[in-house]
């Protein structure tokens, strides 16, 4: 214990001097703060006229041989997804890197999508994922309706419509319901049959698959067609010969 009215005299250490790069580091710390507040408060106006994209995405360098997708030009009104699953899949074929998908997929817009585009806050974007997924957000609206099995039931064969056109509608129809399953394509396409030889079969012999309605529909596809092709034939072969019949002159003209 010390006596009381003295004091422990201990030398302070002196202060030393922050090294380079720790000053460097806190500055970078300070201004991602700044940003994140300008994102949050809303930046200014001449600071929404930079480039989204970060520094790494555009140190990606463009090969040679890189050229813009040749797909329509995307301008807000359509399906998103169908615009984006149309460039990843040019992107895959040219095998773009990740920030050549950025920057490639900006080339691709118009109007209402461009001015979007030209509006983000610097550095908002890092990645391609980052950028399809403020780009599916942004224009979610315009996203086709998910059509469910129901929509199938609905579709009826024409009156006078070959089987083949029926199939090649519904085929169409059916690429809109991924969902559908096996089953219910068979039974949606089985009621929307006329009563002909075809529905006849099924009714016989019903199939419970649609790839196995499909095998059967073939056959009797190819009898339709041979079918018509007979016929047209036929009408062909009549107006053939009544062309080539002579002209009969009235008995009267006779001599």
């Amino acid at each position: 214990m010390l006596p009381a009215g003295r004091r422990l005299n201990v030398p302070l250490p002196e202060p030393q001097e922050v090294p380079p790069q720790w000053l460097a580091r806190l500055e970078h710390l300070q201004k991602g703060l700044q940003d994140v507040k300008h994102q949050i408060e809303g930046a200014p106006e001449d600071e929404r006229q930079g480039i989204p994209f970060i520094e790494i995405v555009m140190a990606n360098e463009l090969p040679l041989n890189c050229r813009t997708p040749a797909i329509a030009k995307y301008n807000g009104t359509t399906d998103p997804m169908e615009h984006l699953s149309r460039f990843e899949n040019a992107a895959l074929l040219h095998r773009y890197t990740d920030g050549i998908k950025c920057r490639v997929f900006v080339t691709t817009f118009a109007g209402a999508a461009q001015q979007w585009f030209n509006q983000l806050l610097v550095g908002v974007i890092g990645s391609f994922q980052e950028f399809r997924s403020l780009f599916l957000h942004q224009f979610a609206s315009s996203r086709k309706v998910q059509k469910t099995e129901l929509s199938l039931f609905a579709i009826r064969q024409g009156e006078d419509e070959p089987l083949k056109e029926y199939l090649q509608w519904f085929n169409t129809a059916a690429l809109e319901v991924p969902a559908a399953t096996q089953e219910a394509k068979a039974n949606a396409f089985s009621q929307g049959l006329l009563d002909g030889d075809f529905f006849k079969s099924l009714a016989k012999k019903p199939v419970s698959k649609f790839d196995a309605l499909l095998a059967r529909a073939a056959k009797y596809i190819n009898m339709e067609e041979a079918q018509a092709a007979k016929k047209d034939g036929r009408g062909e072969k009549r107006k053939e010969v009544r062309e080539e019949a002579p002209s009969k002159k009235p008995r009267g003209d006779l001599r």
